[in-house]
C-alpha cells in the first residue's frame, strides 16, 4: 500500500492503555486519527490532544451492536474522509469463573464480552472491507491475547472471543486479499495498561512478570510499534498471521 492509503486510521478503545499508544504511535508516523471511545471523555479528549500532528477526531459509541458501530465508523469516515486502516482494540475482560459465578453473571459475561471483543470487530471489519475494496485497499489489524490459545479458567469468555477473533482475522486475509486489503493479529500477554494495574500492582504481580523469562509486562509502545509495523506495506506478504508478543510466556 503506499503513502497516500494509508495515512488515516481508526483506533478503537483508542482513549487510554493500549489503545492510546497505537493512536499516538500512528499519529507520529503520520496518520490522522479517529480514536473511539465508549464512555470516558475525558480520557479521549486527553488522547486526541496528545497526538502529533493535526486532523485528528473522536469517534464515540458501543460496538456491540450494528447499529452502534456502524456509527462509529461512519462518524470517523465522515472526519477522515476514508478509512484505510482499522485497528480493533476495544476490548472488555470480567471475571466469571464457572463453578462460582451465578448463571446471570454468567451469562452477562459471555454476552457482553463477545458482543465487544468479536462482534463489535466482525461489524467494523465489514464496514471497513466493503469501504476498502472501493479505495484501493488497507489493512484491518485486531488485538487479540495469548488467552486465545493458553485458555482462560477464571475468564473464559474473554479466551474465546480472542479465539473467535484470530479465526475472523485468518478468514478475512484469504477473503480480501484480491482487494489488496491486509488482515492481521497481535496477541499480547500482559501489558503495563491501567486495565492491568490491579493485578500488576496486586499480591501476584511478581508472580505475573515472571511468567515471562523477561521478568516484566509489555510496555503499550511495543505492541503500538508492531501495529505500526503490521499497517506499512512492508508486511503485506504476512497477512492472515497472529504475531505472538508475549515475551515468551506462552510459546506455541
Amino acid at each position: 500500500m503506499d503513502n497516500q492509503k494509508r495515512l488515516t486510521a481508526l483506533v478503537t478503545g483508542g482513549s487510554r492503555g493500549l489503545g492510546r499508544a497505537i493512536a499516538q504511535a500512528f499519529a507520529a508516523d503520520g496518520y490522522k486519527i479517529a480514536v473511539h471511545y465508549s464512555g470516558n471523555k475525558s480520557a479521549a479528549d486527553s488522547t486526541l490532544a496528545s497526538l502529533s500532528g493535526s486532523g485528528h477526531c473522536l469517534t464515540q459509541g458501543a460496538i456491540d451492536s450494528p447499529e452502534g458501530a456502524a456509527g462509529v465508523f461512519n462518524a470517523a469516515r465522515e472526519h477522515l474522509g476514508r478509512i484505510s486502516v482499522l485497528v480493533n482494540n476495544a476490548g472488555v475482560f470480567f471475571d466469571h469463573p464457572p463453578s462460582e459465578s451465578s448463571f446471570d453473571d454468567w451469562c452477562q459475561a459471555w454476552q457482553k464480552t463477545i458482543g465487544v471483543n468479536l462482534f463489535g470487530p466482525a461489524y467494523l471489519s465489514y464496514l471497513a472491507v466493503n469501504e476498502m475494496k472501493c479505495t484501493g485497499g488497507g489493512s484491518i489489524i485486531n488485538i487479540s491475547s495469548r488467552g486465545a490459545y493458553r485458555g482462560e479458567p477464571n475468564s473464559p469468555a474473554y479466551g474465546a472471543s480472542k479465539a473467535g477473533l484470530n479465526s475472523l482475522s485468518q478468514s478475512l486475509a484469504v477473503a480480501c486479499a484480491k482487494h489488496d486489503i491486509f488482515v492481521y493479529g497481535i496477541a499480547p500477554g500482559w501489558i503495563e495498561t491501567d486495565m492491568a494495574k490491579p493485578y500488576l500492582q496486586g499480591a501476584n504481580g511478581d508472580a505475573i512478570r515472571n511468567q515471562s523469562p523477561l521478568g516484566r509486562a509489555a510496555k503499550p509502545e511495543e505492541i503500538a510499534r508492531i501495529a505500526l509495523f503490521l499497517a506499512s506495506g512492508e508486511s503485506s506478504f504476512m497477512t492472515g498471521t497472529v504475531i505472538d508478543a508475549n515475551g515468551a510466556s506462552y510459546l506455541r
